[in-house]
């Protein structure tokens, strides 16, 4: 069971990731309504712009992802239903939710949803 100084710890960590991933997302976004693709005078600047938009997009996919994540971890501290393993039940490690504070599964669920 978490006590209520390791949950305020925990949502100190949850906010601060939600922080820094939405100013990546802002940047990324930024950035990908700048590109120049095919703008180039050589093809080979053109495959390099398109390589780089490529991997921003992908970045920023992931981002999303991952806010989505920490937003939803956020809202089960709300109802009060974070820490709590979704496919066991069990309490989920404090250790492992420090070191990935929006997970939904215990350790040894995870493991076997990776199976």
């Amino acid at each position: 069971m978490l006590t209520p100084q390791k949950l305020d710890r925990l949502r100190g960590y949850l906010l601060e990731q939600q922080a820094n991933l939405q100013q990546q997302i802002a940047a990324l976004t930024d950035a990908s309504q700048e590109s120049n693709v095919g703008l180039g005078n050589h093809m080979a600047e053109d495959a390099t712009a398109a390589f780089d938009q490529a991997a921003s997009v992908s970045l920023l996919r992931g981002h999303m992802r991952t806010l989505q994540l920490v937003e939803a971890a956020l809202q089960r501290m709300a109802r009060g239903t974070y820490g709590k393993c979704d496919r066991c039940g069990k309490d989920i490690d404090f250790a492992r939710l420090k070191a990935v504070p929006e997970a939904t599964l215990c350790l040894y669920c995870q493991r076997v949803a990776e199976l």
